[in-house]
């Protein structure tokens, strides 16, 4: 079925009708840097626990220069394998290369981009994120006629890159629980974070990379956990398919694959993208997509609202043939859940070839 698309004039942006402080357990704010003790019902033990997590002292400063410098080597070595695998016009992913340049390249062009920049080897962040994002939040009402279940929603797994900062915001000022990765899986799996652990004044910063190690709670593979939505960074989508490009490191695909392992997504569950329109493009060959890219069923750009209707399979699980000994030795989860898999099943997993990849943060065994 081909794609079919409600133009802005059709939708309006989805705007919190709720203050936040209207949810809040509590009619004040509590200090952030004093040690107290309040008594509160069992119910209100997550702002507790927020709260004094706080207090032990987060080093901000530390943690964002950490981030930013791994960031940059990442950044660095990501170049390297574009160019490497660019020139190689034999080479499986040559192509994704070429349309990831392009779109970078165009939306720098242009001045779409926005902070960070460049984009490159970036999801991009553009001009308009904030409107994109508000219609993540309307893109419901189209789903609604399909999938009756998600106003019941309680759960929103959405990707940490700077454009889908105000879909995390959204999500949280409704009152939904928030699943975000930590940034590239390094120190973990993924952080919950929801909007009792939170006072009115750190809401926003716990849509950042910072607030999420700051308040967030993290979880392991054994999570009992039900994600109603996804929502993904990309690079470049085409509307007609619902094909995907992501920066290349093949992280969306990673989550995907395991909150399958977990049992907390199927077939179902809508993926979602929010993206410039310039990042629509016309030209990603289903035929060469791999078993593991993860296509979406709904664009939002910051004009228009587009249901895919994709024809391409979701991803089952992760395809351990597929992931190199290097990314495999980086991630720390993904061992933990190999070395599970093969206890369970008495059968050792295939492992994909070996690759030149982005530095990450030493084990922590």
């Amino acid at each position: 079925m081909g794609a079919y698309v409600l133009q802005i004039s059709s939708l309006l942006p989805f705007i919190p009708t709720h203050a936040l402080i209207s949810r809040q357990l509590l009619p004040f704010s509590l200090p952030e840097n004093r040690h107290f003790s309040i008594k509160l019902e069992s119910h209100n033990s997550k702002i507790t626990h927020s709260a004094r997590k706080n207090d032990v002292g987060f080093d901000t400063a530390a943690y964002e220069a950490d981030r930013l410098s791994r960031d940059a080597e990442a950044r660095k070595a990501m170049a390297e394998t574009s160019q490497k695998e660019t020139q190689d016009e034999s080479d499986p992913k040559a192509w994704k290369w070429v349309i990831r340049n392009r779109v970078w390249d165009s939306m720098e062009a242009q001045n779409i981009a926005q902070f960070p920049r460049p984009v490159h080897h970036r999801i991009p962040n553009f001009v308009g994120a904030n409107i994109a994002a508000n219609k993540v939040e309307a893109s419901t009402h189209v789903l609604l006629s399909e999938l009756e279940e998600f106003k019941m929603a309680k759960c929103v797994k959405v990707n940490p890159d700077t454009p889908q900062k105000q879909v995390r915001f959204l999500t949280l000022n409704a009152g939904k629980k928030l699943l975000t990765p930590q940034p590239r899986l390094r120190t973990g799996f993924f952080s919950i974070l929801e909007s009792q652990m939170l006072s009115s004044s750190t809401i926003k910063e716990a849509c950042t990379s910072v607030g999420v190690a700051k308040y967030g709670r993290a979880i392991g593979l054994d999570k009992k956990i039900k994600v109603d939505l996804i929502v993904i960074g990309s690079v470049a989508v085409d509307p007609k398919t619902g094909a995907r490009l992501g920066k290349g490191e093949g992280f969306a695909e990673l989550e995907y694959g395991m909150l399958r392992y977990m049992g907390a997504i199927d077939d179902s569950t809508p993926i979602v993208t929010s993206v410039h329109d310039e990042q629509l493009v016309d030209d990603i060959p289903v035929e060469k997509l791999l078993i593991h890219d993860v296509p979406v069923d709904i664009i939002c750009t910051p004009t228009k609202i587009i249901c895919t209707n994709t024809p391409i399979p979701k991803p089952q699980g992760i395809y351990w043939d597929k992931l190199s000994p290097e990314k495999l030795g980086q991630i720390k989860i993904l061992r933990e859940l190999k070395s599970r898999i093969e206890r369970e099943t008495g059968q050792k997993l295939p492992c994909g070839p070996s690759e030149k990849l982005p530095p990450t943060a030493q084990r922590r065994c």
